[in-house]
């Protein structure tokens, strides 16, 4: 037996620009007549790709099309993409917010939605009524309802104001109350929006403790849309990358997210040189290069080593100096750092004019598959900054090398330990 509980089948949705209707009475008697024949909607063979930065001719767009992907129970779907990608159109179809133009979806048990700030409440009521009101929509009895409501209000944080109407609660208040219903209410299915980015760093991390509970002690599914890639990192199982309104990836977290990420960079289209944000008056640099390669972007290959850097320039004085690299996740946070020279006392001089600077870098242990951000610049430890290029280079790993370096050695320093997704441990 199958435990699918969510299947689209060529869910697609069509929006008009700027009408209501399709904007003039002869378009939509056509759209009456072909509908009450059986007949395909005639504009649905026309519209535009859900491309926001693009201008367009047609007042037709498409937000959703030929959207096809299962959910299993239990599973933890993260749906990412850009802003206008489609996201939120997709959960407001599963909720039945709205219908689609094209398709269906089969949904085995109730959901429980939480898309809005406020979506569901009535601003007249109380908190107390609302979580009645909310549950009673799901289905629920009173009785249920009422052996659930303590641990509601509690979770929410908002006993002191559970009697006060929700048009006096704050967007953070109505977000935990929100979020609490709707994970306490024994829904199947548990579909969330980015509301959760209003609410503190604390509730945001109770609700994510929440949802993984909901998914892996109690075996329900979760939609989670985000902005947050490390908490859907963290959270989900299966993720689906949307882009222009069309699915774009679907796999597993990681490479979902990498795929992602990767899309988001020019690559090879600039030169490391060019990303220079500041420097000092008195230096001037003319070259910079990492693995002999100009390129803001090198690939990692499977069993590499070293990281060659090369920096070329002239200087109005003697430079006491050595290269700092900072090694980043794709969601900027450091987990390498090389400074032979300040942790070493390895320092270099080089008299003023003409100046080239070489080393040999040690990766760390670890270079999972991914995408990994280097800060570099020189300075005189201690002293003074010659130069700073942060994000200059894009580095691709191929990935090789399990287990991780903590401590320091004389070829490459600090670590912070990163598991196999890329999660401080």
């Amino acid at each position: 037996m199958s435990n699918t509980v969510i299947e689209f089948n060529n869910v697609g949705k069509q929006y008009i620009l700027g009408t209501i209707g399709t904007g003039t009475l002869s378009q939509d008697l056509n759209r009456w007549w072909a509908n009450i024949r059986g007949k395909e909607d005639p504009y649905l063979k026309i519209g535009e790709t859900n491309d926001r930065t693009q201008k367009g001719d047609s007042r037709f767009v498409w937000a959703l099309r030929d959207i096809n992907f299962k959910v299993d129970q239990g599973d933890v779907v993260g749906i990412v993409g850009k802003n206008g990608a489609g996201k939120s159109t997709l959960l407001k179809i599963l909720s039945r917010v709205t219908s689609p133009t094209t398709g269906d979806i089969k949904i085995k048990g109730r959901i429980a939605s939480l898309l809005e700030v406020g979506t569901g409440f009535h601003p007249e009521m109380t908190g107390r009524e609302n979580i009645f009101m909310n549950g009673s929509i799901m289905g629920m009895t009173k009785a249920e309802i009422k052996s659930k409501l303590d641990e509601i209000v509690e979770f929410a944080g908002v006993a002191k104001y559970v009697d006060t109407p929700v048009k006096r609660y704050s967007s953070g208040m109505m977000v935990r109350l929100g979020f609490a219903i709707a994970a306490h209410l024994e829904p199947e299915i548990l579909v969330v929006d980015e509301v959760l980015a209003v609410g503190d760093a604390e509730f945001q991390k109770k609700a994510i403790g929440k949802m993984q509970d909901v998914s892996k002690g109690e075996g329900r599914t979760v939609l989670f849309v985000s902005h947050n890639m490390a908490a859907v990192r963290s959270l989900c199982t299966r993720g689906v990358l949307l882009k222009n309104g069309t699915i774009d990836f679907l796999g597993n977290i990681p490479d979902t997210l990498n795929h992602y990420l990767n899309d988001n960079e020019e690559k090879q289209d600039n030169l490391i040189i060019n990303n220079i944000k500041w420097k000092k008056s008195t230096i001037h640099i003319n070259n910079i290069e990492i693995n002999n390669s100009k390129e803001s972007y090198s690939l990692i290959k499977n069993g590499q080593e070293y990281l060659d850097v090369l920096i070329e320039g002239e200087s109005e004085e003697d430079l006491v100096f050595d290269i700092m690299m900072v090694l980043k996740s794709k969601e900027g946070i450091p987990f390498a750092t090389y400074a032979k020279g300040h942790y070493m006392g390895d320092i270099q001089h080089a008299p003023k004019g003409s100046f080239s600077i070489r080393r040999q870098i040690k990766l760390p242990r670890i270079m999972t598959k991914g995408i990994l951000n280097v800060d570099l610049s020189i300075h005189h430890p201690m002293v003074e900054f010659y130069f700073s290029a942060p994000g200059c280079c894009i580095l691709e790993s191929e990935g090789f090398q399990e287990g991780f370096g903590r401590t320091m050695n004389q070829d490459s320093c600090g670590f912070i330990g990163l598991d196999d997704n890329n999660n401080l441990k």
